[in-house]
This record gives structure tokens, sequence and C-alpha cells, in this order.
């Protein structure tokens, strides 16, 4: 998987490993680095399978935008949503996502983080979103995802006050999955890959998007994909695998 400039490719038992590739710029998100994960986002829509989203930078996940591309885009750009449509689409990935993040996170990087299922740390991880202060709003993800994950009274501190959440804090808020050591990060994205993996990937799926849809889609959307995974295949391999543990032969010759 060569090619790539901003990123570095890897694949390993079935799980993607995405990784930021500017070092000399605190992997600061620009157009060129915009356009490789479109082509990523494009292979696992083609070929689902799960990610894992990561900086190559000793710790630092991603700073945010380039701001040197930021100032000389206009109102046309921003009404494009240039990071906003990147970041909506990693959200609308069909398989799992997660981000392992080892420094900051600041700014468009966070709002990537935010794009992602679940989110691993380390104990320097730091969320921020400095957006006001350079006269901007947080407009890749931020206003709206943010206030869905933490809630409006602490995405208000983060975008309004600058607060910064430190790992501990979003560990505390369910922000983060967990917080482990920067050498154990990695192991720790893929040993929640493989336990993301035990389970059925056409039931990964269907629960993403009925999680995603919100809750203007429910119940209605849980009984249609209901129906249909309660014809699928796989759900009786996994549920007679099931039994067959669980139960006497006399007990599943009964069920018969």
């Amino acid at each position: 998987m060569t090619g790539y400039r901003g990123l570095r490719l890897t694949e390993t038992d079935g799980v993607f490993e995405i990784t930021l590739e500017r070092p000399d710029r605190r992997n600061a998100i620009d157009a060129q680095m915009i356009d490789e994960l479109h082509q990523v986002c494009a292979d696992l829509e083609a070929n689902p399978r799960l990610a894992i989203l990561t900086g190559g930078a000793d710790g630092v996940f991603a700073a945010g935008a380039d701001i040197a591309e930021l100032n000389r885009r206009g109102r046309a750009d921003a009404l494009a949503g240039i990071n906003l449509n990147l970041f909506d689409r990693i959200r609308r990935l069909p398989m799992p996502t997660i981000a392992a993040m080892d420094g900051h996170a600041l700014g468009g990087g966070a709002e990537l983080s935010y794009a992602c299922d679940i989110r691993i740390a380390t104990p320097r991880t730091v969320f921020g979103q400095p957006e006001p202060r350079l006269g901007i709003i947080a407009g890749a993800g931020a206003t709206h995802r943010l206030v869905r994950l933490v809630g409006e009274s602490i995405a208000k501190q983060v975008l309004l006050a600058g607060a910064n959440l430190t790992a501990e804090r979003a560990l505390a808020i369910g922000l983060v999955h967990s917080v482990v050591q920067p050498s154990e990060l990695l192991t720790a994205a893929h040993e929640l890959a493989a336990n993301i993996a035990k389970s059925s990937a056409i039931a990964l799926r269907m629960t993403k998007l009925a999680v995603d849809a919100g809750p203007d889609a429910h119940p209605e959307l849980d009984l249609v994909i209901q129906a249909m995974l309660f014809e699928d295949d796989e759900k009786y391999r996994r549920m007679d695998a099931f039994l067959s543990r669980t139960t006497t032969p006399s007990e599943r010759a009964n069920r018969r």
C-alpha cells in the first residue's frame, strides 16, 4: 500500500491501520492528506473491514487542520465542507473505526477522532477546539458531534470556554474507551479490534447503521434490521453454535 505521502497504511488479520504521517507539521491535516483519506474511505467502502486510525508522530495524534491552508480558504471553500465532508464519510464507513490517540488532538484533529466510533488514549492525550481564537468555528463536526458524545454542557466548555479535555477527564465522561501507555497503544487498539471482530460482520454493520441513524429513525429501523438479520445464515450458524455449547443432546433434539 504505497503511493501515499501523508499516510502510512498496513493491514494485519483483516484490520486496516491508517497512520497519519506528517511529523514535521505535527500531523496537521492538509489537502493532500484529505485526498488520501478519501481514497482510503473508498477502499473501506468497497471492501468493508475494521480500521484503526493513529498518529505516527511521537506524542501527537493530529494538531488540527493546516492553518496555512485555512488562511487561504474563502467563503466558497467553507461552504464546500472540505474537512466536514471527509469526517462525515469516515463516520459513515460500514465497519467500526478506532482512533488510537497519543498526545494532542486539537481542532480538526479532535474532530477527526470524534468521527471514529471508539477512541483509545494515552495519559498525554489532550482534546481541544481552539478555533474561535483563530476567528472561526469548529466547523468539521464538533458543534454537533461533540455535543452528542459528551453532552451540551461539556461541549460548550470546550467549544466556547476553550477548555481542554485531558485523557483522565475524557475517560471519566466516556469520550474515550480506555487510557493506556504510549508503548501499549497500538496493541490495545488491535486487541479491541480483535474483540470486535468476534461478532458477526453484518450485525456490526447494521448496529452501527442503527446507532448513527439517530433517535428519529427508531424503532422502525430496528425492526427492519432485526427482521433481515433473523433470516440471515450467519444468525443461524452462530445461534446453533451457541446452543451446541450450552445444551445437552436431548435438549437440542427436543428443540427440533
